[in-house]
């Protein structure tokens, strides 16, 4: 193609971007690209260059391989928030854990990537790792980062829907969220903050509800439900279904720190925090 066809099919390529964003599709696939081309006059053949020279000319994103959002430095076109482009990077995906917490008013603390829950049968867009510690660091899309947590397709459960715009995306309920926290502290802060969430939910927190979750994501995560409640102020006598789940051998009440501190016998659980792991 010469010169003058790439100006002559970045026009109507821009065309196409406006057609997209007068239907409300912000986010949209090569293929449907495709569908619309022939009623802007862009040539199946010349769609994918067409795509090509619209990204590098800053009217779209390249969110993942065959999928597009329109740039926010678009006329007219409202941008696209983070969490709508994390629902179209992976199916099924509900935003979670720090994100979630934040979302909730559980915490005053901003994360710094966008955290996304979803199932190890999914395939979410393959992340940047980091040679020495072979661990994920996330996936860029413009200035944020996405980081996916996978978990088994029984244990995604607890989500209700938030409305962004026009567009309606999945969270993770209060609860859920709280024993992601309790799970998985370090994709929240760290545990501090995740006791701080509980703090700041307080008399919202739905017991039955959680105690119920808590049951379907494992008993460690039910024994560091119950010690956290029963520090809060719960009364101990509504948590002994929690107290009395059989499990063999101690947990860490913080998962991501050392096995260290002194040892709760009532909940099976290391009390490995700070200023208590010498015991």
């Amino acid at each position: 193609m010469n010169a003058k066809e790439k100006i002559v099919h970045s026009q109507i390529g821009i065309e196409l971007v406006r057609a997209l964003a007068s239907g409300g599709e912000r986010i949209f696939t090569t293929h449907r690209a495709r569908e619309l081309a022939p009623q802007v006059g862009l040539s199946d053949s010349y769609v994918v260059e067409a795509l090509h020279h619209l990204r590098k000319s800053g009217w779209l994103v390249s969110l993942r391989r065959g999928l597009y959002a329109i740039s926010s430095t678009v006329p007219g076109v409202a941008p696209v928030h983070e969490f709508e482009i994390a629902a179209a990077l992976v199916s099924p995906a509900a935003i979670s854990h720090w994100s979630a917490m934040h979302r909730h008013g559980m915490t005053d603390q901003i994360p710094r990537r966008v955290f996304v829950l979803t199932t190890i049968n999914a395939t979410p867009p393959r992340v940047r790792r980091q040679r020495s510690a072979d661990r994920q660091v996330g996936y860029k899309v413009g200035d944020a980062i996405y980081q996916f947590i996978q978990v088994k397709p029984e244990r995604y459960f607890g989500t209700g829907k938030l409305w962004i715009g026009e567009s309606r995306i999945d969270i993770t309920d209060p609860e859920r969220t709280l024993l992601d926290g309790l799970a998985r502290p370090q994709y929240c802060g760290d545990f501090a903050e995740v006791l701080h969430a509980f703090e700041a939910w307080g008399s919202r927190l739905r017991l039955e509800r959680i105690v119920e979750y808590a049951g379907r994501l494992g008993t460690a995560v039910a024994k560091r439900l119950g010690w956290v409640l029963e520090a809060t102020g719960t009364d101990p006598d509504r948590l002994q279904p929690l107290a009395d789940l059989p499990i063999k051998g101690y947990r860490k009440l913080d998962s991501s720190g050392p096995s260290a501190g002194p040892r709760n016998r009532r909940w099976m659980l290391q009390e490995n925090l700070p200023g208590r792991t010498a015991g």
